[in-house]
């Protein structure tokens, strides 16, 4: 049976410069720039649109429990549901890192609904800083 489902176009549509021309990443590529965003992005930071994005920076100087790690879970499964419309989120772990009591690793399960293909990023907070690390699978 057919598929009807079309892309959104989505941002950040980044044009590359190659032989002459203009190339656009791949949808996997475009997807995981997006959550990216989507996760670094404090609401209220954007003037058109003041809810949009996870605010991961609001969780830096917190403390490491359960119930914030739970907040930043929720937090992470809204802003991408809302504002990632080309993916399925089927999963997000919000977990401690064994041995770093203020250091906790975000993993993202997603499939892209295009293609169905499962994906998964992975993020590192500590506080004072973040870190992404993406770690795509097949």
């Amino acid at each position: 049976m057919a598929s009807n489902y079309q892309d959104p176009i989505s941002w950040p549509l980044l044009p590359l410069p190659q032989n002459g021309g203009l190339s656009y990443n791949t949808l996997e590529q475009s997807v995981r720039d997006s959550i990216r965003v989507i996760l670094t992005t404090c609401p209220g930071e954007q003037l058109m649109q003041p809810l949009f994005g996870a605010g991961l920076q609001n969780y830096l100087d917190t403390g490491n429990t359960v119930s914030i790690r739970r907040q930043i879970q929720a937090d992470i499964l809204s802003a991408l549901q809302t504002y990632e419309t080309r993916i399925a989120v089927d999963e997000v772990d919000v977990e401690p890192v064994p041995g770093m009591p203020s250091q906790i690793h975000i993993e993202i399960y997603y499939r892209l609904l295009r293609t169905n293909a499962a994906q998964q990023i992975g993020v590192s907070m500590t506080q004072g800083w973040a870190s992404a690390a993406n770690t795509p699978s097949s």
